[in-house]
């Protein structure tokens, strides 16, 4: 089930996605309400969740009890803020959804894809954004810039360089399945030329 008005922006670490997310915003409130969101988290419940999985070693949780943890804040999400906001025709703007949920426990630790999309199925009813944002930037430079703005929520960018080069490579793998939900934007290009990219699209494929 795609959504029109859903709008979800995926990347690695430091590719800046909120950053993006703020512009796109402004320039969107022109033509309607728009609820800016993120996973982990978005809703007061979920948001407990993401401190448990974006704080502490990186070691923590199995593989298995990380998707868990993920799949239950995505479902009080959805159900607290994400489905409302959709069913009262507002933009939806979401930092991170199931795309993510694949590329880091799927490809990135080996989860199996399909207990993945079986879970996904039952959490989300199949829900789809309209456009994908993909900011790609290459992990050593995304992970500088994360760790360099007083960021508190560093357990994933502590896992092996060898983690975040496979979720860039998962990135570009699920983008290619699916080219027209996805746009690839390079992520090293200045912040208003990536905006620009982004306000072109959601014109094309959202307003006109």
């Amino acid at each position: 089930m795609i959504n029109k008005r859903f709008i979800t922006f995926e990347g690695g670490e430091g590719s800046g996605k909120t950053t993006q997310i703020k512009i796109l915003k402004r320039k969107l409130l022109k033509y309607g309400n728009v609820v800016t969101t993120r996973e982990p988290g978005g809703s007061p419940n979920a948001e407990k969740i993401r401190s448990l999985l974006v704080k502490g070693e990186k070691d923590r949780w199995s593989e298995i009890s990380e998707l868990l943890l993920i799949s239950a804040a995505r479902k009080d999400h959805l159900d607290k803020i994400l489905l409302d906001a959709l069913r009262n025709k507002k933009f939806v703007l979401c930092d991170r959804f199931t795309d993510s949920t694949i590329v880091y426990q799927g490809y990135g630790k080996g989860i199996d894809l399909k207990l993945i999309n079986k879970l996904d199925a039952l959490v989300t009813k199949k829900l789809k954004p309209k456009i994908t944002f993909l900011l790609n930037i290459k992990p050593e430079i995304g992970l500088k810039r994360s760790r360099g703005r007083n960021n508190r929520e560093l357990r994933y960018e502590n896992m092996p360089i060898e983690y975040h080069k496979k979720i860039n490579s998962s990135f570009f793998k699920l983008s290619k399945k699916d080219p027209k939900r996805f746009v690839v934007i390079d992520a090293s290009k200045d912040k208003e030329e990536i905006s620009d990219i982004i306000w072109k699209n959601v014109k094309n494929k959202l307003l006109d």
